[in-house]
């Protein structure tokens, strides 16, 4: 299984006036941009931060997943949440031909932590000897800042500012995510489910 992320986010989903604001900088000056570029990498690395910790994906964007065979024909699981939309599901051959499939052979199975693609029928198409199906479908809260959780939104700015007020920190003080991101993406953690096979 191969997870594959097809589009970034926009820059301009990015909040970066609400960063500076949130940093309490100065503005009105002559050289208010000059660390845009910076204070973005630190957004879009406390975004993926936060994606990696609660496996969801955050600002909506497109994603393909590639499978040699099914763990289990009834179903898919996704690796990631919030899904919207399938885009496409194609089946693959050993030689690269690529075999676009029906949109009604199967329909997706919404969930906040673990999102489903399910045949329409009794089983997912069959994969071909040798080769892989590509599912593609997008991901996220939704493609605005405005579409996250008030409580993703938080911890995503505070993490950003603990990356931009430790940024020449080089020592590692064995603290990996500061106690109040912590606290804000706890419930939004996939939970473990036992012997679930889907």
């Amino acid at each position: 299984m191969m997870l594959i992320e097809e589009t970034s986010v926009p820059q301009a989903a990015l909040p970066l006036a609400l960063f500076k604001e949130h940093l309490r900088l100065g503005s009105g000056f002559t050289d208010d941009g000059l660390q845009d570029g910076l204070l973005e990498s630190f957004l879009r690395a406390a975004l993926a931060a936060i994606e990696a910790r609660t496996g969801k994906a955050l600002i909506e964007r497109e994603f393909s997943l590639q499978v040699a065979q099914w763990r289990d024909p009834s179903g898919l699981r996704l690796p990631i949440a919030p899904v919207s939309a399938i885009v496409e599901l194609a089946l693959v051959d050993r030689q690269g031909a690529v075999s676009v499939q029906p949109a009604e052979r199967v329909r997706l199975v919404p969930d906040l932590h673990v999102p489903c693609v399910v045949p329409s029928g009794a089983m997912l198409p069959t994969i071909p000897s040798g080769g892989s199906a590509r599912l593609q479908f997008l991901a996220g809260f939704g493609p605005d800042w405005g579409d996250l959780p008030a409580d993703l939104a938080q911890a995503v700015m505070l993490l950003a500012a603990h990356y931009y007020e430790y940024r020449h920190e080089m020592q590692y003080d064995g603290a990996c995510m500061p106690f109040g991101v912590s606290a804000l993406t706890e419930r939004y953690k996939t939970p473990r489910f036992g012997g679930a096979r889907v």
